[in-house]
């Protein structure tokens, strides 16, 4: 490579050293497949990068490192930015362990402040426990609030999942049915569908096309089964239309699916949580990927969990964090020819 390196850095964190990440980290990067879309660089502690490289039976040339600024991205090994927080002799394996989510999340709060110092254009990491980040004391319903938090972000923000076929976006999220229906509301859909149009745009589509899905079976049916639809999507939707956005609904959610799959929209919009994900776990659940959209720092991850079961067995996929990695690099350009954000 020639010239000034324009490759978006992205930092990787192994996750939760707990479960397959640290194996999954070292087996994608060990491939090399990513050289030609990003400078990545692991950041967490280098005994877990040991530890996943002895659990995937890799041994990559890599080297650790005090300081970003200490990298020479011109030697063909991996760089390690040596955090020195996590002794994996002094933790469990395959299960939950809070000391373990304590430090999970002090590692991702220090990549967060990377990112916001414009030493990283984006943060991606290997999967992590709700619970045990919870029960470590990152008293938050789930990782994307958290990362709002960190961010003070104001306004509206969510979760986008990933496959090849189409990516969602929801009106709600980590709540209960019965309280995700009062959080249905004309301002929050609106919100989701700019949103979605936003990010989707990041991701290199042009001119999204976006879906809605409908709240109640058949749409409503006229109002027979409820009358969400006619009251507050269908509105919302043809108010979104005029202001130019690509987007149709309300739509059944048992066809909204069906119509994304056969390549009639980019992103769908879902009211609530299991809505959609039931869908993108089936069709893409070793390749999905989640990105906590609207926030300025870029955060991306598997779909998956930690799977416990199968730690250090060799049998854990990589492509679901190797997609995590060329979103979070293709977003992170997309910021950077917009001139929002990115390293100068």
């Amino acid at each position: 490579m020639t010239g000034a390196d324009v490759r978006p850095l992205v930092g990787l964190m192994p996750g939760d050293m707990t479960g397959i990440g640290p194996e999954i980290t070292a087996k994608l990067l060990a491939g090399g497949r990513l050289r030609e879309v990003a400078r990545v660089v692991v950041i967490g502690d280098a005994r877990v990068w040991e530890l996943g490289c002895r659990e995937a039976g890799v041994q990559p040339a890599w080297r650790a490192h005090g300081a970003l600024e200490a990298i020479d991205w011109s030697r063909d090994e991996i760089p390690v930015l040596d955090l020195g927080n996590i002794d994996p002799a002094a933790l469990p394996r395959r299960e939950n362990s809070a000391e373990s989510g304590r430090l999970t999340g002090e590692t991702l709060l220090h990549m967060t402040r990377l990112a916001q110092e414009g030493k990283i254009d984006a943060v991606t990491f290997a999967p992590l426990s709700k619970a045990a980040l919870h029960a470590g004391g990152w008293k938050y319903p789930d990782e994307h609030q958290m990362f709002a938090a960190w961010n003070a972000h104001e306004g509206f923000f969510g979760e986008m999942n990933v496959i090849d076929q189409f990516s969602t976006f929801r009106v709600t999220s980590h709540v209960s049915l019965r309280r995700a229906l009062d959080l249905i509301t004309p301002e929050r859909i609106g919100a989701a569908v700019r949103l979605a149009d936003t990010t989707l745009r990041e991701r290199g589509f042009e001119h999204p096309r976006i879906g809605v899905a409908a709240l109640n079976p058949h749409c409503g049916e006229g109002g027979l089964f409820g009358d969400e639809e006619i009251r507050l999507i269908a509105p919302t939707v043809r108010r979104l239309q005029e202001e130019g956005v690509a987007v149709r609904g309300p739509v059944s959610s048992d066809a909204i699916f069906l119509k994304a799959l056969r390549g009639e929209y980019d992103g769908v919009v879902i009211m609530y949580h299991d809505q959609g994900q039931i869908a993108t776990k089936l069709l893409g659940f070793h390749k999905g990927v989640t990105v906590t959209a609207g926030l300025r720092t870029i955060y991306t991850t598997p779909a998956h969990g930690t799977a416990f079961d199968i730690v250090g067995q060799g049998k854990a996929e990589t492509g679901a964090l190797e997609q995590a990695v060329r979103i979070a690099a293709r977003m992170a350009a997309a910021r950077r020819c917009a001139g929002v954000g990115g390293i100068a």
